[in-house]
């Protein structure tokens, strides 16, 4: 019988130990198979997580930010320990004990999942786990992807501390509402710091990892603060605070961004414009969208804030007043439907989705609106972020007079001449409120539209090329398209100065007579008469008049004298145009280009003709804090000197292409000076200070544009529709960019300063006629007499005349054509020489037909 006994049960013990055998067996064959081809876990030790990118201005405030996922990572030791310590209580208590995986968890989650007949899986992972699937596994829910997370737990365990592994897990998981990482995630739901956290706080954090798209702390308040208040019970169970501290905290309620306990972290942060969308655009050009949007980079942009918003009013302000002066009506095109006006809840609810621009502020900020009444005269609106009061808020009649409604295809209603002639029940509009000048006191609200027609400005400053202010548009909200960047136009009679430049560098000078006089060229597309814009002609005229009064048959003289190779080089040379085309209607500003490029070419007449690039970026630095981009390469000689008198700033030596004589570009300056005191942008442009530029005027007044510059600040403005179409009579750049330069440079001298033009050594002055070229006595004056500077050694000629080689002007009295002097040899600007007057072959002269 004993010997039975032994028998049995000796063959069940070796049944028993030869299964658990073959289950250890095979439980390590399975783990072998599957640990052959995992990702290396090494890999961790040096991971870089998505972060976010941010834009400073020059004073430090942020500006903006972008993110792919929206990550601000911090170090383990920089977390506090309440954080971690609500993560590990509410994903992994047992975390700085176990090896990697929770063999009790797992197994209580598979006894779980069998007695719910698999109704109730749960993943049992440990953080270590989450970590492996987050970052080298798939989120699938298969076996498979358990045994591997396992064998890389056990593994990453061996190689990283319990504090890096968590460093990892607390930066790269995701909370809801785009935000990765529990500093990000501070932020978003309740705009702290990590260290400003309360208990609560952290513990509503720890909740969102179980299901961060249904534990939303509105939508699911109650679901999320029922695991807010587990978590911070395994807090208090795990010893990490107090049961006087778990009482109190549990009672508090549940507060938020999301519902407006709290202000939102972006509150900080101005409405995203078209400034700091650029520098996104030539960012990511430059090292990567993907490097860009996810390398954490630390911006400083060269933007002044202040005349950002100087730039952007000024330019919405000539924006406005053209479209007003078309008097039409148009509206945003929006309407609401009439089951969302009987109840204020419900048509704030629906306007508040709408996308209609709500970065407008001129003359006062711009609100949507939604009309609910149209009476006999006037309307009723409901106003964004404004209460109603008792009698609610009203658009009067005669708000409405100077406009007429725009009707489907086009065409137009008669004159409004009460609010229902504009507006209809429902109806979606922007509203502003006018107030008294003397006191701002409320006056009524007034119907508001984005203009049809759009435009660029841009400022910077003419020695660094740091970018100060740059506006793409009436709004970037409603349209995110940079015009003056990206759009592409024919900058007209503002392109003038660099034929002019061509001229002066190949011998000419500003004293040099033109003959103003009808042309004709033949072209493959016809026969080209240009004209001057008055439809006149005035004879021998010195060109300074000229640029001056901005006559078209004088430049068309002049390029066809010094040849429009010579002209494309210099438009090339400063960067107007990569390859400009060799007709002479570009010598007019037929090619197109941007008010980007314009701008930066005009600095280097400012400067004395050094080459500047644009910037809108001081510095860029990388996750690390290394730069890694630095604008300015000029050396500072003396910067660390503490003895430099009060009266002088540091020494800054520049090492900057020179791409203009400085003679000639303080000849030009003084010519473009011209165009300000008594030529085409005169009765627009009052300042206190020095200042040059030159109007831009398109055929039929499809582009309009001012360029000009002060000894510091280059701004530059243009405005047109973004299909180009004519702007209408009476339109042109000194009167409709013009204002808009004034406006903007009347502040930017009070903060920036400005003074006289420096004129550079090696010349000397001589007083002409400024009619007609002849030399004056030294001590003449008058209206008439204007100051030249000439090179030394090089006395002008005067009595020869050009006409570019067109014979048409032969008629006119007084004319001496240089032929009868076969050219005259002068001193160029570089000390060579060059013959004056040589016409030029008839490749240069194809118009090619576009003026």
């Amino acid at each position: 019988m004993l010997r039975f006994f032994f028998s049995f049960f000796g063959g069940i013990f070796t049944l028993l130990t030869m299964s658990a055998a073959v289950i250890a067996l095979s439980i390590g064959a399975v783990f072998w198979i599957y640990g052959q081809e995992l990702p290396s876990h090494e890999s961790l030790a040096q991971y870089k997580p998505p972060t976010i990118s941010r834009i400073y201005s020059g004073q430090g405030r942020i500006m903006d930010e972008f993110a792919k996922e929206r990550r601000l990572f911090v170090p383990a030791d920089e977390i506090p320990d309440m954080v971690k310590q609500a993560f590990i209580s509410a994903e992994d208590k047992n975390f700085y004990t176990h090896k990697g995986y929770d063999a009790r968890g797992i197994a209580a989650a598979a006894v779980e999942a069998v007695q719910s007949r698999g109704q109730n899986v749960r993943g049992a992972s440990t953080i270590t786990q989450q970590v492996m699937k987050n970052f080298l596994l798939s989120g699938d829910r298969k076996i498979e992807r358990k045994i591997k997370e396992i064998i890389l737990a056990t593994r990453v365990e061996e190689t990283l501390s319990k504090d890096q592994i968590l460093e990892l897990y607390l930066n790269e998981i995701f909370l809801g509402q785009n935000s990765y990482g529990v500093a990000a995630a501070a932020q978003t739901y309740f705009n702290k710091n990590l260290t400003e956290l309360e208990p609560h706080e952290a513990a509503t954090l720890a909740s969102m990892p179980k299901a961060p798209g249904k534990f939303h702390p509105v939508r699911n308040k109650e679901r999320v603060l029922d695991r807010r208040n587990f978590v911070l019970r395994e807090m208090y169970e795990n010893g990490y605070i107090t049961e006087a501290v778990y009482q109190s905290e549990r009672e508090k309620p549940l507060r938020s961004v999301q519902n407006g306990d709290f202000e939102s972290y972006k509150v900080a942060m101005p409405p995203r414009d078209y400034f700091s969308d650029e520098i996104r655009r030539q960012l990511s050009r430059d090292f990567g969208e993907e490097e860009f949007f996810s390398g954490g980079m630390t911006v400083r942009a060269t933007v002044d804030p202040e005349m950002q918003q100087v730039a952007a009013r000024a330019l919405r302000h000539a924006l406005e007043k053209y479209d007003r002066s078309r008097g039409v009506w148009r509206g945003t095109g929006m309407k609401l439907e009439p089951e969302m006006l009987g109840e204020e809840s419900k048509w704030r609810e629906a306007l508040s989705v709408l996308e209609v621009p709500r970065d407008v502020d001129l003359d006062g900020q711009w609100y949507p609106a939604v009309v609910l009444e149209v009476g006999k005269n006037d309307a009723r609106v409901g106003i964004e972020g404004v209460e109603d009061d008792a009698g609610g808020h009203w658009i009067p009649a005669k708000d409405v007079q100077w406009a007429r409604k725009q009707l489907d295809g086009g065409r137009l209603a008669g004159k409004a001449k009460v609010a229902g002639d504009l507006v209809d029940v429902g109806d979606v509009v922007l509203v502003r409120a006018i107030t008294k000048d003397d006191d701002d006191s409320f006056v009524r609200w007034s119907l508001r539209q984005v203009p049809e027609v759009q435009g660029g400005f841009m400022a910077m400053d003419v020695n660094n090329g740091r970018v100060i202010a740059m506006q793409g548009g009436f709004s970037y909200q409603d349209s995110v398209f940079n015009r003056a960047t990206q759009a592409k136009r024919q900058p007209g009679s503002s392109f003038k100065p660099f034929v002019y430049a061509a001229a002066l560098d190949s011998g000419y000078s500003p004293a040099t007579i033109v003959i103003d006089a009808p042309i004709e060229i033949n072209t493959p597309q016809g026969l080209w008469r240009p004209r001057n814009s008055t439809n006149k002609f005035y004879g021998p005229t010195p060109m300074r008049t000229g640029i001056e009064m901005s006559r078209n048959l004088m430049t068309i003289r002049l390029a066809q004298e010094i040849g429009m190779n010579t002209v494309a080089d210099y438009a090339e040379r400063f960067g107007v145009y990569e390859q400009m085309g060799q007709f002479l209607a570009n010598s007019l500003g037929a090619d197109e280009t941007t008010l980007y490029q314009m701008v930066a070419a005009y600095a280097m007449f400012a400067n004395g003709g050094e080459r500047v690039e644009p910037t809108l970026v001081d510095r860029v630095q990388d996750r690390y804090g290394k730069t890694i981009y630095r604008h300015d390469q000029r050396d500072c000689t003396d910067c660390a000197d503490p003895g430099i008198p009060e009266t002088r700033g540091p020494r800054i030596v520049t090492n900057r292409e020179r791409v203009m004589d400085p003679i000639t570009a303080y000849q030009l300056t003084s010519m473009m000076q011209g165009v300000v005191t008594r030529g085409t942008a005169s009765s627009q442009i009052k300042l206190p200070v020095p200042v040059a530029g030159k109007t831009g005027t398109t055929n039929e007044a499809k582009d309009v544009w001012f360029v000009g510059f002060t000894s510091t600040i280059v701004a530059g403005c243009y405005i047109g529709h973004d299909r180009p179409r004519p702007l209408g009579a009476g339109t042109y750049g000194g009167t409709t960019c013009g204002p808009v330069f004034q406006e903007f440079m009347k502040e930017a001298i009070e903060k920036y300063g400005g003074g006289k033009f420096r004129v550079p050594p090696g010349g000397h002055f001589i007083k002409i006629d400024r009619y007609t070229g002849a030399r004056l006595a030294d001590d003449a004056s008058g209206a008439h007499v204007v100051a030249e500077y000439f090179r030394d050694g090089e006395e002008p000629v005067f009595g020869i005349m050009y006409d570019g080689g067109f014979a048409m002007g032969s008629n006119l009295p007084l004319v001496e054509e240089v032929e009868k002097y076969g050219g005259r040899e002068v001193t160029t600007s570089t000390g060579g020489t060059a013959v004056v007057g040589p016409k030029a072959d008839f490749g240069t002269v194809s118009s090619g037909g576009l003026y």
